[in-house]
C-alpha cells in the first residue's frame, strides 16, 4: 500500500513563501507522476500541479502559473511544491496523491490513482 505524507505547511504573510514535501512510500517515485491538490474550507479539492515520473513534464492550473514550482527528487522518494508570491486565496490544506499528468482532467479528483495523504495546512494572512 502506498502511503504519501505532506509536510511544511505554516502561517505565512501574503508575498511569502513556503516549500511544501511529500514523502512517498514505499515505492520509489521513478514510477509515479504526482500532483500537488489543494482543498479551500467550504470548496472542492482540485490540483494546481503536476509533474511526470522522470520530471520531464510540469503543469499547472493558470491561478498558480508564475508563482508556484513543482519538483521531485527520486532519490528522496520526495515531491515539493515551492509557493512563492502566496496570496490569500491560497489558504486551503495541501495534499500530494499519484495522478497522470497526461490526463486532460488530471487536476479533478477523479483523477487519482492511489490514496490521499493526511495534508498540509497552509495559511496565508496578515
Amino acid at each position: 500500500q502506498l502511503h504519501l505524507e505532506e509536510s511544511g505547511g505554516d502561517l505565512v504573510q501574503p508575498g511569502g513563501s513556503l516549500r511544501l514535501s511529500c514523502l512517498v512510500s514505499p515505492d520509489t517515485l521513478d514510477y509515479y507522476d504526482i500532483a500537488w491538490f489543494r482543498q479551500a474550507s467550504g470548496k472542492e479539492r482540485e490540483g494546481v500541479a503536476c509533474i511526470t515520473s522522470s520530471s520531464e513534464s510540469t503543469k499547472y492550473v493558470d491561478s498558480v502559473k508564475g508563482r508556484f514550482i513543482i519538483s521531485k527528487d527520486n532519490s528522496k522518494n520526495t515531491a515539493y511544491l515551492q509557493m512563492n508570491n502566496l496570496k490569500p486565496e491560497d489558504t486551503a490544506i495541501y495534499y500530494c496523491g499519484t495522478v497522470p499528468c497526461s490526463d486532460s482532467r488530471w487536476y479533478k479528483v477523479p483523477a487519482i490513482t492511489g490514496p490521499w495523504g493526511q495534508g498540509t495546512q497552509v495559511i496565508v494572512s496578515s
